[in-house]
């Protein structure tokens, strides 16, 4: 993989245009450009397919989570806009499951979203989970790659502590900052510059 490949790039901009200049600007040297929900939801999947299309790899950070019916329906229809990558919520294996009967045979990529990096101990404690952090990440990884992921979205710390066990699973880490940096609404669990 050429260090291209590696480099994803957040169009997270409110609207459409906005996201073309920044694409005008950058080009081919980035391998992979990411959409998240304000994007999608602002005309992000014509978008989408427009840069499929035109060759560019695209990363729909679309955190799927609903019956099972929903996300096998919606990830079916992500695999025919041409994406490359889908996010999940990995909370459970009927929603994961689910994510993989949809992806079909296409060549979209499942990603499972284990922990949002702007939650900590706290958060989780307020949604009925004690599970310190890492161990939750940890679960929700092995979770994805039993239920057939391709890979996981999780912070740098925790990708380095997970590397050891999830070979041949890709783990994205998203929002690499550089030190100084503000971090915006992240939690310092993990990854100090992280982004989920």
């Amino acid at each position: 993989m050429s260090p291209k490949d590696r480099i994803i790039v957040a169009l997270d901009v409110p609207h459409v245009d906005e996201a073309r200049a920044l694409i005008d600007k950058l080009g081919d040297s980035v391998g992979v450009y990411k959409l998240g929900l304000e994007l999608i939801y602002a005309g992000g999947l014509a978008l989408a397919e427009e840069l499929a299309k035109d060759g560019h790899r695209v990363f729909l950070d679309a955190k799927l989570l609903d019956i099972e019916a929903t996300v096998e329906r919606a990830t079916a229809a992500i695999a025919k806009t041409g994406a490359h990558f889908v996010t999940v919520h990995a909370t459970d294996r009927k929603t994961l499951d689910a994510a993989v009967r949809g992806r079909g045979d296409s060549a979209l990529k499942l990603l499972g979203v284990t922990v949002l990096t702007n939650l900590d101990r706290a958060d989780l404690s307020e949604q009925g989970i004690e599970m310190p952090p890492l161990a939750l990440v940890q679960e929700r990884a092995r979770l994805s790659q039993d239920a057939g992921l391709d890979g996981i979205v999780a912070s740098g710390k925790e990708a380095a502590a997970l590397r050891e066990r999830l070979r041949n699973f890709l783990i994205v880490t998203p929002g690499i900052r550089q030190a100084g940096t503000d971090v915006q609404d992240q939690a310092p669990r993990g990854d100090a510059h992280g982004r989920g």
